[in-house]
């Protein structure tokens, strides 16, 4: 199957866009965006692979260049991005949208909060307690965000008329 140069244009037109409006809204919203609680809003758009596959790699891209810019940690770029790109993987192959809001939260709970804790403690026993408290706080901001705007999104984003068509394809 050979794909219409229009159409290549589009996708990578959507990422391009998708990476914009993440690192964006990450970078300008004055929440916590960063840190052992996060309240990161961009990252209700992890749930966009289950609709567009061209939105992996413009979270991938977006995640990269928020964290670039707003963290001074070179960790961060690229476990921050890391965990985008596992979850965006993953949140692809979902049946519906309800488990496409999983794989964000997991990953990040998983690999953000070993990031933080290791930039807390380091090494040695104080970092086990670390990071089950920087997974417990970093998911559960990112299931808040996911689970109650990027559901939310999801569904407005699949009553738009050009998009039911890819929305009736899941």
């Amino acid at each position: 199957m050979t794909i219409s140069f229009e159409t290549r244009i589009r996708r990578l037109t959507t990422a391009g866009m998708i990476a914009a409006v993440y690192a964006a809204a990450t970078l300008l919203l004055p929440i916590p965006q960063y840190g052992p609680v996060q309240f990161r809003v961009a990252e209700c758009m992890t749930l966009l692979p289950f609709l567009f596959p061209e939105a992996i790699p413009g979270l991938v891209v977006g995640c990269f260049l928020a964290n670039f810019i707003g963290s001074p940690f070179v960790l961060d770029w690229l476990f921050g991005t890391l965990a985008t790109l596992i979850a965006a993987l993953l949140t692809r192959k979902m049946p519906n949208v309800w488990l496409a809001a999983v794989p964000p939260v997991l990953c990040n709970a998983a690999i953000v909060g070993a990031e933080i804790a290791w930039f807390a403690m380091q090494d040695g026993a104080a970092f086990w307690p670390a990071y089950g408290m920087n997974a417990l706080t970093v998911g559960l901001g990112e299931a808040a965000v996911c689970f109650l705007l990027g559901i939310p999104l999801m569904r407005t984003l699949a009553k738009i008329p050009v998009l039911k068509g890819r929305a009736a394809a899941r």
